[in-house]
This record gives structure tokens, sequence and C-alpha cells, in this order.
């Protein structure tokens, strides 16, 4: 197949870089660019600040970090000839430090724009650490096409007449971003692209970070849309991939650039000619829990890759929450690097030991078990004085799971494994968790999937293997801590469907105790959830990061003071 003399080659490097790894980044991205002008690319481009990773925090604060990063750009741009690159990293100047996007060509940096619009809300907080770009934008142009560079955020805002001035000079725009994952970003995503291509008439290039970076997730799915606002490519999904589009041009506008734009002309050594099209294959879309699932397979891949270590250990209780995690950790890391640990107590049912084991067998990883009532005994004598007259309560069970935390400690400090956190968002919510007990671990992994959703996603696992991963006993059995006689969660909470619905209300929605008991039908747990709710920040302060994967997860996206009296229900009476 001849290429199109009308049309560019753009390389779409959406790759997954390592948050202060300048020299990896770097020779990753040189790499790439090797690899796009391989595939006869006229442009590569390359994610939001991919030579620091993204985001860098307060790494950005540390003048040598700065400095070395434009570095390792100058070196980026020494590799570059017979093609344009498009590169995020962080440049200066006397006024302050941005967020920025160097053009290369030739083996020199032809032009850097600079960031207008940093977002400062969720997880995001640009301004602690960048001063805006200025407003007027340059229309780059070669012999063969022109086209205009922005930085995630900036396509998201409305454009001002000066940069609508600028759109009606160039063929297409690039966008390069890090743009976080969660359920429903990516329809957002895509009707904001594409109403920006067919509204300016021109097309658009939206290349995306992939990969995980503590709690956040970056899941590419970078694209291409044309003028008329369809899209024409996009690539993987929660994977680096390297997507070649073949982008059919108008002629370039020949009119004569509006004043206050500024051209930069760019040789990049290339001339047009005839060059074999290769497609890219068209990836198909996933379903919601399908993206779920991949998400928190790549976070906790990621996170233990990318801190250094091999291994992982969790609790396997024989419950419907380590049964997932434990699928998640195998799919990430592999069986032979999943440690699960059986941690019985005298109220652990047979039902829920043997699941236990069931499980470990059918996803082939490692299986110990260590009972813990000759340890629970011993704690009940310590202290028997002391409680002396005393009826047995809260206290005994959170004994029981404070053993367990130690245990796994152990197990993390003699084997080097990191431990992983079994708890899911509504319970997290209520603070229906033991500090230092079951909340131990060095990375939450479905912190804020709802518990419906964990049963939806043990449904998809089971279905994607095409056998039982995780027996039906599990699905069927009412969910229980096991730590006294009988006990249920549904003893103290209410039904997992109701209790999501409200969680969802007040983190999700924001909305108020009045609004949400309208919405729900039923004051008196309404009050309940969402006093236990306010009364647990300070549990929540202090549990381990967790995946990120919906729009208000327990974190950066909220940040609420741990000593506080507003409390929902309290404020209501208050102003009764």
């Amino acid at each position: 197949m001849v290429r199109d003399m009308n049309s560019v080659r753009v390389a779409l490097m959406q790759i997954n870089t390592i948050v202060g790894d300048l020299k990896e980044n770097s020779e990753k991205i040189i790499f790439c660019i090797e690899k796009a002008k391989a595939k006869d690319a006229d442009i590569v481009v390359f994610p939001e600040l991919a030579v620091t990773g993204y985001p860098p925090e307060d790494l950005v604060l540390k003048p040598h970090f700065v400095k070395e990063n434009i570095g390792y750009l100058n070196k980026i741009a020494r590799s570059v000839k017979d093609i344009v690159a498009v590169v995020g990293f962080i440049s200066r100047s006397e006024k302050g430090i941005y967020n920025s996007a160097g053009i290369l060509a030739n083996k020199k940096v032809n032009y850097v724009y600079n960031k207008i619009h940093l977002p400062n809300y969720g997880v995001f907080d640009e301004k602690r650490y960048f001063r805006p770009g200025e407003l007027q934008r340059a229309v780059l142009k070669t012999r063969d096409f022109s086209f205009v560079v922005n930085i995630c955020e900036d396509i998201w805002v409305s454009e001002s007449d000066r940069e609508k001035q600028v759109l009606s000079q160039v063929q297409f725009l690039i966008n390069i971003s890090a743009s976080p994952y969660c359920m429903g970003k990516i329809d957002e995503r895509r009707k904001l692209l594409s109403e920006k291509a067919k509204k300016n008439g021109i097309a658009i290039v939206y290349c995306n970070l992939i990969g995980g970076q503590d709690e956040l997730i970056f899941d590419g799915r970078s694209a291409v849309f044309v003028k008329s606002g369809r899209f024409i490519a996009k690539a993987e999904a929660f994977k680096e991939d390297l997507m070649i589009a073949e982008l059919p041009l108008n002629p370039r506008k020949k009119s004569k650039p509006k004043r206050n734009v500024k051209v930069i002309d760019i040789d990049y050594g290339s001339k047009w000619k005839k060059k074999s099209l290769r497609s890219s294959e068209f990836v198909k879309d996933m379903s919601k829990v399908e993206e779920v699932y991949s998400a928190l397979v790549l976070g906790v891949h990621d996170y233990v890759k990318k801190n250094n270590f091999e291994k992982v250990a969790f609790g396997l209780s024989g419950g419907i929450d380590s049964a997932l995690v434990a699928s998640i950790a195998v799919d990430a890391l592999g069986k032979t690097n999943v440690l699960a640990l059986s941690m019985p107590s005298r109220y652990s049912s047979k039902g829920t030991q043997d699941d236990a084991e069931k499980i470990s067998k059918n996803l082939g990883m490692r299986f110990i078990k260590v009972p813990i009532d000759d340890i629970f005994n011993a704690y009940l004598d310590t202290l028997k004085t002391h409680f002396l007259g005393m009826s047995r309560d809260i206290t005994e069970e959170n004994i029981q799971a404070r053993i367990r935390g130690n245990i796994l400690m152990a197990f993390s400090n003699k084997f080097g494994y990191l431990v992983l956190n079994t708890g899911n968002k509504s319970e997290t919510s209520v603070g229906y968790c033991t500090l230092y007990g079951d909340m131990a671990g060095g990375f939450a992994v479905i912190k804020d999937v709802p518990k419906g959703l964990v049963y939806e996603l043990v449904d998809y696992v089971n279905n994607k293997e095409k056998r039982e991963i995780v027996p039906a006993s599990i699905i069927r059995r009412p969910p229980s801590a096991e730590l006294s006689p009988g006990q249920k969660d549904q003893d103290t909470l209410p039904g997992y469907g109701l209790l999501d619905r409200i969680v969802d209300l007040y983190i999700e929605k924001k909305k108020s105790l009045t609004d949400i008991i309208k919405m729900t039908g039923d004051e008196a747990i309404v009050r309940k959830v969402l006093r236990m709710i306010d009364a647990n920040e300070y549990k929540r302060r202090q549990g381990p990061p967790g995946i990120k994967i919906t729009p208000m997860a327990f974190g950066k996206d909220r940040r609420m003071p741990i000593t506080n009296r507003f409390g929902e229900a309290r404020h209501e009476r208050d102003n009764a």
C-alpha cells in the first residue's frame, strides 16, 4: 500500500515511565525515536513529562533535578534526525519552572511549549510547582505540514480568541497527556477530543501515558481524531504501545499568519517520499469490569516492581476480598511471586479455611497456614487481670486482627515480601477495619473498590479463566470478619448494596444528609453511615496507599481534616 502524499505519518509512543529515573526514561525515549524512524514516521510523540515521569511532585523543588532533566532532554535532541519528536519535560527560565513540551528536530531543541492551564484539583496540584505558560501559541511549520502542541489540561479548557487564531493556521494539534484513569473517564475524554476536532476543523493527535505511579493508574488509550471528529486509530489500554497512524491532511492553508502568531520553521532533514503503509491494529474497547481489573493488575505490577520488590504476601481468609486480591496478584506478578497466608483462629469456619486452600491451588501460588489461637490465648492470659470483670467486646476481636498483621509483617521482614492489604472501599469508608491489624500492608489493592464491584470482578475472574478460580461457596457466603461466634458484617453494617449507594452519594457525589435521605429513603441508616464515615478519617489517614479507580478515592482526591466538627449529621442538627 502506497502512502498518500497528503498525509503525515505519526508515531504515538505510549510509554511507561518511572518517576525520577531520568536516565532510563531518556534511554527509552531515544530507543523509541529510532523505532518510529524505522516505521517511516514523520513525527513521534511522547506523553507529558516523559523525561521525569509523572507526577514528579516535590522532586520538582530540587534545582539539580530540574537541571539534570534539561540535560537529558538535550541529549535526546542530539539523537533526533530525519524526524520531529515531541517530548514532555520540565523547562525553566528566570521566572520559574514550567511543565513543557520540547519540539526536537535536526539534533536540536527547536521550540519549547509551556503548559498554560495547570490543574489544581483532585489528585493534581501543579500550581504548587509550575508557572503557567504564555497564552500566545506558535505555529510549528515544516516543508510539509503545520501543527501546534499543547499539554493535557490545555485541551480541556475552551480556547481563547488568540488560540483560535493559531488553530486556524494549522492542520493538526498534538496533545501530550498524563491523564489518570478512573471509571468512565474514557468516554468523557473521547467526547471532548472529538468535539474539539470537529469544532476547530483540525485533526487531533492525543498521546497519553500508561503505567502505575503510587495510587494513580495511567491507562494510555492514545488516539488520533480527524477534523470530522471521528477517531481513526487508538492504542492499547493499560499497555505500552507504539501506534502508527496515517493522518490525512488538508493542504496547508496559504493565508498569511495572523498578527501575534509566531511561526517556527522546523527543518527535520527528511523529504516526502513514497512509503509503504503499515496500518495499526484497531484495539477493541473493554467492558467496565475488564478495564477496572486491568487497572488493578497494572497498579500492583508497577507499584511492586518500581519500588524494587519481587514478591508479595497477603492474608488469605477464604473471603471474597482476599480471593480477588489473590487473582490480581498472580496475574500481575506470576504465581511463584505470591505467598498466601491463612491465619485461622477458633472462630474461623471450616468452610473459609477449605476455600482459602482451594483458591491457592486454583491459582498455583504458595500457601502457608499459621494458626493464631496459641498467640491469641497468650494475649488473653496476659490481659486477663487488667480486664477482670469486663465482658468480651471489640477489644478481643481486634487483638486477632493485630496478631495477623504482625505475622504478615514478620514474613515481610524476614523474606522481603511486600504485604498487600485486602480491604475494600465500603469497609474503609465506615471504619470497618482494624488499625495495625487488617489495615496493615504496604499497598492496598482494592482500597477504592466498593463491595458490590468486588463481586463483579470475581465473576469476571471466573469467566475470564473459564473455570471456578474463586469457589461459588465464597460468592454465596454472607461476608464475615470471623472474629466472634456467628459474626456477620450485616450485624453492624447495612446491606452492602445500600451502603455502597450511600458512600457513592456522600463521597463521590458530595450530597448532603438531607439529599441522601430523600434519595435512599432510610433516615436512621443514612445518619449512622455518615457518622461512621466522618468519624473514621483518622483511620483512613493511617492506611496504606491504594489504587484509584473511582473519581473520588480516599487519599489525594479527598483531603478532609481529621480534627473536624462539621460532621454532616451534626451540621444538619445544629441548623434545624
